[in-house]
Formats: structure tokens, C-alpha cells, sequence
């Protein structure tokens, strides 16, 4: 979403990461982003420049003298770039750019950049930390140039330790994040996701068709917004947003726990699970078996706690309280009922069953409503657009 018609700058240089590169190039180019490479001389050693022209659908830059990369291209590149990326850098290269050396395609250009860049890192676990590059890296990130902190592992040369490029899809997430405003920072957020399970016995338990994408979609904004981000979560199929912490938990009783333990710290609350109302009264130790021609059971189910309920009772005055709601009909009517019942400062509330909207679906139409009596009818979007949006209405809110 927030690539779309971007320019990005992706230098690759001549680490044996650069195969790497195609990946993370992809990734950028189904976000929407127009994306000029530009390689030196031992990166076309590693991965030919024939790959990223064909996958980029523009001209590679090699060399400042032949072909499409010559005469003042790079300066045009430079102008137009939104942010640019160096993947992998080497130490020859971070050496290059601390220091204001210019001898080749990618370091020229990269001397007239006036955009975010975001350099990555990938060697040898010596040469990374060796005292030389370090005081390189420090000196780029003084000047306000981001470093991605490479990951550890098994390395090319035989080696464990720091040094690996981190995988495609994180430096792709990073690199999203430098376009987002960084509104919530020194802001810790607690977000509770997902469904929540009551065990009938060993094997069954009663839940609901909550997916958690809402949830988690929200976690990952606010930490892309600058937030301390703490997600609370039910059991679901999906990997958790980078740079989050999150608290795996199942029944109704644990996720309370989970969120009154980071309720004291929490700026703002957006409590989106979908927690089950009932829980049965006895959780039988083994598996229940039928009887005879038994045609039906009855199971004797007991009220859960209500954490929204529980934390709009125990906030303070200076934390933000959302809640959401979901409906099958008289949509406001049931929002503004439960906004007021259980103390809210916001409520996101939608409408369950309809195309493209609620629980397994990738986007969501949602209404919102706010103590001081304003309603926002949001269009039928990605869940990561509502998430901003209401993320929005909030710093709106507390500023």
C-alpha cells in the first residue's frame, strides 16, 4: 500500500547475499514501486545484471561510462528516488559511503541522495565487527542513514555469527516502515487478536471464526507508526508483526491475565478479540464418550470474565480505550450501547457476513464512534488501511 508509485533505489554489491536480492526486488515491485538497480562490479560476479533488468523492466546501473548507466542517469536516479536501499552492503561499500568515496555507479549515485536510505549489512562475522566497519556504520547512522542490523547464523564461508542479510520479507517490512509517520513514538500500545478457546475436554473446546488479521494488522501498524507495541493473542495461522511483542495465550481467563500484566504501561488499548462469551462450568479430564443411541447432550456453560468491561472500569484518565464490535444487524444501536456500557473512548464496529467484510476476510468496512459523539463511516478497505485509519482517529484523539 504505502510503496505504491514510490521510486526505490536498490543497490546490490558483491556479497554472495545478492541472490537475495531477486526476492526483495519482487516484493517491491508487487507493491507498486517503480525500482532501478544498480550494481557494482563484483555483485554481477555473484547474480547477473540480466536478472534485475528483466524484473524491474528498467536498465541496470553498472557503470558510469557504458551502456544505459553512463552520462548523468545516476543523478536523475538520485533525484526521483524515494528511498534507497543497499542490499547486501559490504564493508568495501559502507567504507565507500562513510567516507564520501564515489567510484562507481552505485556509490555515485548514492552521493547524490537526498531521500531515506536504509543500508543492510552482510559479511564475514569478523569483518562485521570488526572496530574499522563499526565506526563506519556508527558514522552513517549519525548522518541519519538507517541500518538493519544483520542476522546471525551458519554463514557462506563456514562460519556462525552475525553477518547473515536478513530474509527478504523483513527488509521489505523495514523498508515500508521509514514511509510511515512516526506519531506514536515513546506510545506503548496494547492490542489483544484472535479468537480465544474453552476446553469441553481433552479434545474439544468451544471457540469462534475470528482470524486475528484485524488484530494483528493493527499490532503492525502501530509499530511501523513508532509505537512499543505489546499484542496479546489467540490462537491463529498468522506470524506475528515484526519488531512486536507478542503474549500467546488460549482461554478467556488467560488472555485477562495477559492484558491486565501490560495494563499499567499501555498509552492506548485497542482490544479486538474476539473473546468468548461462555466457558463450560466442567472441563471433563478425558475425552467424552457417546453412550447407548444418545441422540443429543447438554453442555452446562458459565459466563467469562469481560476484559473490555474489566479495563474500561480500571483505566486511567490519560489511557485511550478502544474496543471494537461485531454485528449481524442494528449496527450502531448495539456500538453505541457498548461503548457507553463498558466505557470506551472509541469503538470500531462492522457488520459480520457481508462480502469482504469481518472475520477471515483481508479487508473490512467498519463505522467509528467516539465518546465526544463523532462517527466516521470508513469504505470497504484493507485491513491494514483501517488499521491506520483508526490509528488515526486516535492520535487525533490524544493530541
Amino acid at each position: 500500500m504505502v510503496l505504491n508509485g514510490k521510486h526505490i533505489f536498490l543497490g546490490v554489491t558483491g556479497g554472495i547475499a545478492a541472490y537475495k536480492c531477486v526476492e526483495l526486488l519482487r516484493f517491491f515491485k508487487k507493491a507498486g514501486a517503480d525500482v532501478v538497480v544498480a550494481m557494482t562490479r563484483s555483485a554481477a560476479r555473484f547474480m547477473g545484471p540480466t536478472t534485475f533488468e528483466v524484473l524491474s523492466e528498467n536498465p541496470v546501473l553498472l557503470d558510469l561510462w557504458e551502456g544505459p548507466g553512463s552520462g548523468v542517469s545516476h543523478i536523475e536516479v538520485a533525484s526521483k528516488s524515494d528511498l534507497a536501499v543497499i542490499a547486501p552492503a559490504t564493508a568495501n561499500c559502507i567504507g565507500k559511503l562513510a567516507h564520501g568515496i564515489a567510484d562507481d555507479a552505485l556509490t555515485t549515485t548514492m552521493l547524490a541522495m537526498t531521500c531515506p536510505v536504509l543500508i543492510c549489512p552482510s559479511m564475514n562475522t569478523d569483518m562485521y565487527q570488526n572496530i574499522r566497519v563499526q565506526k563506519n556504520l556508527d558514522l552513517l547512522e549519525e548522518t541519519g542513514i538507517h541500518i538493519l542490523d544483520p542476522d546471525s547464523g551458519a554463514l557462506a564461508c563456514k562460519t556462525t555469527g552475525a553477518g547473515r542479510l536478513p530474509d527478504p520479507w523483513f527488509i521489505f517490512d523495514r523498508a515500508c516502515a521509514l514511509f510511515y509517520k512516526n506519531d506514536l513514538k515513546g506510545k506503548t500500545v496494547l492490542v489483544s487478536a484472535g479468537p480465544t478457546v474453552e476446553s469441553i475436554d481433552p479434545v474439544r473446546f468451544i471457540s469462534n471464526h475470528s482470524s486475528g488479521k484485524m488484530g494483528y494488522a493493527i499490532a503492525g501498524a502501530a509499530e511501523k507508526r513508532g509505537a512499543n507495541v505489546v499484542l496479546v493473542s489467540g490462537p491463529v495461522s498468522l506470524d506475528p508483526p515484526v519488531g512486536v511483542t507478542c503474549v500467546s495465550v488460549g482461554s478467556c481467563d488467560q488472555m485477562y491475565d495477559a492484558m491486565f500484566d501490560h495494563l499499567d504501561q499501555a498509552d492506548i488499548i485497542v482490544k479486538v478479540a474476539a473473546v468468548g462469551d461462555f466457558k463450560p462450568v466442567t472441563v471433563q479430564g478425558h475425552k467424552i464418550k457417546k453412550t447407548g443411541d444418545q441422540s443429543h447432550m447438554t453442555l452446562d456453560l458459565t459466563q467469562n470474565k469481560d476484559i473490555l468491561k474489566a479495563i474500561g472500569l480500571k483505566k486511567r484518565k490519560d489511557q485511550y480505550l478502544v474496543g471494537f464490535a461485531a454485528e449481524t444487524r442494528d449496527l450502531e444501536t448495539y456500538a453505541l450501547g457498548k461503548m457507553e456500557k463498558k466505557q470506551l473512548d472509541m469503538i470500531a464496529a462492522n457488520i459480520v457476513g457481508k462480502s469482504g467484510s469481518g472475520f477471515k476476510a483481508d479487508t473490512n468496512k467498519v463505522k467509528l464512534f467516539t465518546r465526544d459523539g463523532q462517527v466516521a463511516d470508513l469504505p470497504l478497505m484493507t485491513k491494514e488501511k483501517v488499521a491506520h485509519a483508526i490509528l488515526d482517529a486516535v492520535g487525533q484523539a490524544i493530541s
